[in-house]
C-alpha cells in the first residue's frame, strides 16, 4: 500500500463544500463518503475528520475554510546564514569549510549547502608580485603603447600584434609530487616512488610564440608556434647501470643557464625557426618580447645584431615591464595547456620528457593561442583601469562562443576616456618624456584630433547628403 495522499488546502475546501452540499441537518447522504474517497483519492478516516471539522465551523457560523495544519510545518527550520558574521571573521579562519563552520558555530554540511546554493563563494588567491610605484607606471605606459588610433573606424583599439614574438622560460618536471587516479574497488593502489621529491628530474624550455594568422574562410595561414627549445646537452654516461652502458650518449639538462647559453639558443635555434616558419607576406620587422631575467641578452649585443639582421629580417628585442608576467602570452595562458598535455605522457628520462613537451606544444590548436592574445588585450585594459596595479580580475569575454560564430574580433576597442585618464595620470606622476609622441600615436592631440574628427564629420555629412 502506497503512502496516503496529503490534500492541499484547495482540495480540502472543495471536499468540504461537496460534503455540505450532500448533507441534510448535519447528516451525510448515503454513499457520500465513498464518493469523496473515490474523487479525491483519500481514506475514509480523512473524509470523516474533514466532515467533522466542516460541520463544526458551520455550526459556529464561521466561514468554512478547513485549512491544512501542515503548512510550513512539514520540515525543520533551516539555519539562517549571517553574512555579517562571515565578513567579520579573519581570512585565515575561512580557509576551509571546517574552519568556517567552527567560526559560524554550525555544521560542515550546513556550510556546504550554503556554498552549493551560491550564498557563499569559493575563491583561490595566488601570490602576485609586489609592485613598487615605478613598476606601476611602467605597466601603465606599456599598456598604452600597445594601442593605436584606427582612422577608418575613428576608434582606439589594440595593435594586431602580428609582428611580436613572446618568449619565456619554464621548468617542466618529469613527474608530479602528488597524483590523483580513479580506480575500481578491486584494483590495488598504485605505488609511486622517488629518491627525493626535492630532486625530481626537470628540464628548462624556452618557448617562442607569435599571433596566428587565419584566412577569411578560417583556414590557418600561420599557426604562430615558432618553437619550444630545451636547454639540454648530449653527454656520455659516467657509469654502467641497468638502463645503459658507460659512455652511452644521454640527453641531460644544462645545469647553469647563463647569458651565453641563452644567446646560443636565440642565435642557433630561435632565429632559424623564425626564418623557416615566418609567413612570406608578413612584415620582416619582428619584436622579441622577453622579461627582465638576468641571463637574457640585450638588443645591442653584437653577435645578436649580426644574426638578427640577416636574410632580410630586422629582429629586435624588447623588454616587458618588470614583475609583469601577465603581459607575456606564455605566462598568461600558454604554458598551462602545454603542461596539461605533457603530464598525460609517461616519461622516465630527460629525453622522453623533451619529446613529451614538444609533442604537447605541436598538438595545441592555433585558435587556443589566438584566444590568449585576446586575453592579453583584456588584461591590458584592466591594468589601465587600476592604474598599473595587478589586483584586477579578468572578465569573461565569451571567446569560445564568438569563435564558433566566426565573429571573434582581431583587436579589442579601448574607451577614449580611459586612455585620456591614464595619460593624465602619467603626467600627474611626472612621466612626461615621450608623452607627446604617445598622444600623436593615439590621435589625442587637441588640434590633430579635432581636425581628424571634423574631417570624419564632414565625410559623414557628404555620404548622408541627399542626391
Amino acid at each position: 500500500m502506497g503512502r496516503r495522499k496529503d490534500l492541499t488546502s484547495e482540495e480540502r475546501q472543495a471536499m468540504a463544500f461537496f460534503l455540505l452540499q450532500n448533507s441534510t441537518d448535519g447528516k451525510l447522504h448515503h454513499g457520500t463518503i465513498t464518493a469523496a474517497m473515490a474523487k479525491w483519492g483519500c481514506c475514509r478516516s480523512s473524509v470523516s475528520r474533514l466532515w467533522q471539522a466542516a460541520k463544526k465551523e458551520q455550526a459556529q457560523g464561521q466561514l468554512v475554510s478547513v485549512q491544512s495544519k501542515k503548512i510550513n510545518k512539514c520540515r525543520r527550520k533551516r539555519v539562517q546564514i549571517d553574512l555579517e558574521l562571515i565578513s567579520s571573521l579573519e581570512l585565515h579562519k575561512r580557509g576551509t569549510i571546517r574552519r568556517l563552520a567552527t567560526g559560524m558555530n554550525c555544521s560542515k554540511s550546513t556550510v556546504g549547502r550554503w556554498i552549493s546554493k551560491g550564498l557563499i563563494r569559493a575563491h583561490s588567491s595566488a601570490i602576485r608580485p609586489d609592485l613598487m610605484a615605478p613598476n606601476k607606471l611602467l605597466r601603465l605606459r606599456f599598456s598604452l603603447e600597445q594601442i593605436e588610433y584606427d582612422r577608418i573606424c575613428n576608434v582606439l583599439k589594440f595593435k594586431n600584434m602580428h609582428n611580436v614574438v613572446h618568449i619565456d622560460e619554464k621548468w617542466f618536471y618529469i613527474t608530479k609530487a602528488n597524483h590523483k587516479f580513479y580506480l575500481t574497488p578491486e584494483e590495488t593502489d598504485p605505488h609511486c616512488t622517488c629518491k627525493s621529491k626535492k630532486f625530481i628530474k626537470k628540464v628548462m624550455f624556452s618557448c617562442a610564440v607569435g599571433r596566428p594568422l587565419f584566412n577569411e574562410d578560417g583556414s590557418v595561414l600561420f599557426d604562430g608556434k615558432i618553437g619550444i627549445f630545451p636547454f639540454t646537452e648530449m653527454v656520455p654516461a659516467k657509469r654502467t647501470s641497468k638502463n645503459r652502458l658507460a659512455g652511452t650518449m644521454e640527453e641531460k639538462q644544462i645545469q647553469s643557464i647563463t647569458k651565453e647559453v641563452v644567446k646560443a639558443c636565440y642565435i642557433s635555434k630561435l632565429i632559424p625557426a623564425i626564418w623557416d616558419k615566418w609567413p612570406q607576406f608578413a612584415s620582416k620587422t619582428i619584436y622579441i618580447q622577453q622579461d627582465n631575467a638576468r641571463p637574457h641578452i640585450k638588443d645591442n649585443d653584437p653577435d645578436w645584431r649580426a644574426a638578427a639582421t640577416a636574410n632580410g629580417f630586422d629582429i629586435k628585442i624588447i623588454h616587458q615591464p618588470p614583475n609583469s608576467s601577465d603581459t607575456n602570452i606564455n605566462d598568461l595562458g600558454w604554458f598551462r595547456p602545454i603542461q596539461s598535455l605533457q603530464v598525460q605522457s609517461v616519461a622516465t628520462t630527460e629525453h622522453e620528457l623533451v619529446q613529451a613537451v614538444e609533442k604537447s606544444f605541436e598538438e595545441l590548436s592555433p585558435h587556443t593561442l589566438n584566444a590568449v592574445f585576446l586575453s592579453l588585450q583584456g588584461c591590458l585594459i584592466e591594468i589601465m583601469k587600476v592604474r598599473g596595479q595587478n589586483y584586477y580580475k579578468l572578465p569573461h569575454m565569451k571567446k569560445g562562443m564568438f569563435s564558433r560564430q566566426c565573429a571573434l574580433p582581431m583587436s579589442l576597442e579601448v574607451p577614449k576616456e580611459l586612455v585620456e585618464e591614464c595619460i593624465g595620470y602619467l603626467i600627474e606622476k611626472g612621466v612626461v618624456e615621450g608623452i607627446d609622441q604617445l598622444k600623436e600615436q593615439l590621435g589625442l592631440h587637441d588640434d590633430a584630433y579635432g581636425a581628424m574628427e571634423g574631417a570624419f564629420n564632414q565625410l559623414s555629412m557628404i555620404e548622408t547628403a541627399p542626391t
